[in-house]
């Protein structure tokens, strides 16, 4: 199989569903900028976490596929694939590990800069990347459909990261570094 197909040479690439549209189109910046956090998210997992944290990362990549494929569907010419679409389960189980995670930091009562440790540095730049995505797929929102549990899903990626590089400073006995206003 080729790698390269040279339909994209004239600045357009396919949808699924077989819609050429152009690069810059807001589905694509919108799926890219999952896909760049899947990378992140993919550099982190190389960094000595605990299988427990690892086995969470992968699964979070497998949702990120998923929204990636979600919005790189055009509805207007095929169906979104079952394993396209996220649940509320998928959302409450975030929530459960950002509560996990949570419990067993100190209160916060600054502003944390990113920063400490190798991953919990990379963390935050998951944390930022995860914002911004969430921005792309709002502004996929506002011209076509997307399910409300991506939305949902996007947005606690954001806390979830935030807690992490937290959760891993802490235990590794890294000192956080606060905000001097």
């Amino acid at each position: 199989m080729k790698i390269y197909t040279k339909t994209g040479d004239n600045g357009t690439t396919g949808l699924i569903g077989g819609t050429r549209v152009p690069k810059n189109d807001k589905r694509l910046e919108a799926y890219g900028t999952v896909d760049e956090l899947n990378s992140y998210i993919g550099l982190l997992t190389t960094y000595t976490l605990s299988d427990e944290n690892i086995i969470f990362l992968r699964e979070i990549q497998n949702k990120l596929f998923s929204i990636g494929s979600y919005l790189a569907t055009d509805i207007s010419k095929t169906t979104i694939n079952s394993s396209s679409f996220l649940t509320e389960a998928d959302v409450l189980k975030i929530e459960h590990e950002i509560d996990r995670l949570n419990e067993n930091l100190p209160p916060l009562s600054n502003f944390i800069l990113p920063g400490g440790t190798q991953p919990g540095a990379i963390c935050h730049i998951c944390r930022t990347v995860s914002r911004r995505a969430e921005r792309k797929i709002f502004d996929v929102g506002s011209t076509y459909h997307v399910d409300i549990h991506i939305y949902e899903f996007i947005n606690r990626l954001s806390d979830y990261f935030f807690v992490l590089s937290r959760y891993i400073n802490i235990i590794t006995h890294t000192e956080e570094i606060f905000w001097k206003k």
